[in-house]
């Protein structure tokens, strides 16, 4: 079964075709925008597609990263998989940037516990802590720097993300390996774990830890019309 899978929670536009029996991916397309996911998000599913030698018609299954991160990006690659799924009548399932981050530190540092920090502005941080299994031992959670600095000490995982260094550096003269420091894995990452896990019993929804920076302004809210 081939199954494709996008990632559009940080500044990537990516999507992949993934073999769900061989294990491996067919084709990829990704773009590092920063930000305009929206207007090329399509055409990179196009790509992706193509390059894995298949149309919409061959695929058995959506993937999709759910965040933390851009509050637009995700609301785009999760809002275009459930349009996807529910035109194609196939099965959805969402992965948060924090367990497929935690996967490649792992593959990296087996047997090793992890720690996920991701900088979330305002000085605070988007952290998930893992055991060495792979299972996750802290929730997820929007932590300050403080209090993820006081955990990493307390767990001495190999932390990722793109506050591993600044968190490993203040951890100093405690020894803590960093591992990779983007905001997103790899999209092959995205569509391995989804193969792995199987179809959702629900849609995939965006992993957001806290609400948007941007709310409307009361003084511009027009008022209803009876």
């Amino acid at each position: 079964m081939k199954l494709l899978a996008v990632d559009t929670a940080a500044n990537l536009c990516a999507a992949c075709v993934w073999d769900t029996v061989a294990a491996r991916e067919l084709g990829r397309s990704v773009a590092d925008l920063g930000k305009g996911h929206a207007e090329r998000l399509m055409a990179t599913i196009g790509e992706a597609l193509d390059a894995g030698g298949t149309d919409y018609a061959g695929l058995g299954a959506l993937a999709v990263s759910t965040g933390p991160g851009s509050f637009t990006g995700v609301r785009v690659g999760v809002s275009t998989i459930r349009g996807l799924a529910l035109a194609l009548k196939l099965p959805a399932r969402g992965i948060t940037t924090l367990d497929a981050i935690a996967a490649e530190t792992h593959a990296a540092f087996p047997g090793r516990p992890a720690m996920v920090a991701i900088d979330a502005g305002r000085g605070d941080l988007y952290v998930a802590v893992y055991d060495a299994a792979g299972k996750m031992r802290y929730d997820a959670a929007v932590l300050s720097f403080a209090d993820a600095l006081a955990l990493a000490k307390d767990t001495a995982p190999v932390i990722s993300g793109t506050a591993a260094a600044s968190l490993a550096e203040a951890a100093l003269p405690l020894a803590l390996a960093t591992c990779p420091s983007s905001a997103t894995a790899d999209i092959a990452t995205y569509a391995r774990l989804a193969a792995e896990r199987g179809p959702a019993s629900e849609k995939p929804k965006p992993a957001y830890l806290r609400e948007p920076d941007a709310k409307p302004q009361a003084g511009f809210i027009l008022p209803r019309s009876s």
